[in-house]
């Protein structure tokens, strides 16, 4: 048996639009050239020949949204309050446990952009892979949409979970779940032009909402899903621990055992 690890996570890069403008992720990049000029102040009266080649250590200054780049939301993301009225979690309180688990991916590739997935699709997907949902399973939903990473088509690709679907998955034990979209629901200007002509405010984002009925943390921008088996892998999604904060960066990986 050989096990492989394999990589869900896109990078996070300087300037690229598959995210709306004030969320855009800024780099600044300082070679060892520069960073030479850094050292120096370090060590006062160090010639800069007595570095390797007179060359110093490189570093970059990033300016980041929390939801930058694969990243784990917390509850807090979505409300004060979750499991009808106890404190939401924040990214840093989320339990490690819920972190890792067995994974399942429901293929909706074939789904419109924009469609609301339902219960039903996802009762309709378990049956065709042959799995029963156990708790603390790890449901990512791989909607085609992360092929598009990098383009402002992004922010429009892909499927999204109703209210009634997320509550449906945390039903059956559930803590966590993913997508390779932007956002766990629909793509936001869709629903915006929705709401302009119904008015219905039970549309907007009713996939992060359900949360606060029943608290659980789902991944956006996970990439490489159709690498992945149905089921019968680890998936790993730990997040930085950024104090009192929505969301924070994860590394997804899984391992695959062949």
């Amino acid at each position: 048996m050989t096990r492989k690890l394999i990589d869900l996570s896109i990078s996070i890069e300087d300037g690229l639009p598959s995210d709306p403008p004030q969320m855009i992720p800024r780099i600044q990049y300082i070679n060892h050239d520069e960073g030479s000029e850094s050292m120096l102040t370090f060590f006062p009266g160090l010639p800069r020949e007595h570095l390797p080649d007179g060359l110093g250590w490189a570093l970059e200054l990033l300016q980041l949204s929390s939801h930058s780049g694969t990243h784990l939301d917390a509850p807090w993301h979505y409300h004060p309050t979750m499991d009808s009225g106890a404190k939401a979690l924040t990214i840093d309180e989320v339990p490690l446990e819920w972190c890792i688990g067995n994974g399942v991916v429901l293929d909706f590739r074939k789904l419109p952009d924009g469609y609301l997935v339902e219960p039903v699709d996802i009762q309709k997907e378990l049956q065709r892979i042959d799995y029963t949902l156990q708790p603390g399973d790890i449901v990512l939903v791989m909607t085609g949409a992360d092929k598009y990473w990098g383009q402002v088509e992004y922010l429009l690709k892909g499927c999204g979970m109703s209210r009634k679907a997320t509550l449906w998955l945390l039903e059956q034990g559930i803590k966590v779940v993913g997508t390779d979209a932007w956002s766990w629901d629909r793509p936001l200007p869709l629903i915006a032009a929705e709401y302009q002509q119904s008015k219905d405010p039970s549309i907007i984002w009713e996939g992060h909402f359900a949360g606060i009925e029943k608290g659980y943390c789902h991944i956006e921008k996970l990439t490489n899903l159709d690498c992945l088996p149905p089921y019968g892998f680890t998936f790993f999604c730990f997040p930085i621990k950024i104090k009192g904060a929505s969301g924070g960066w994860i590394r997804a990986v899984a391992l695959v055992e062949e």
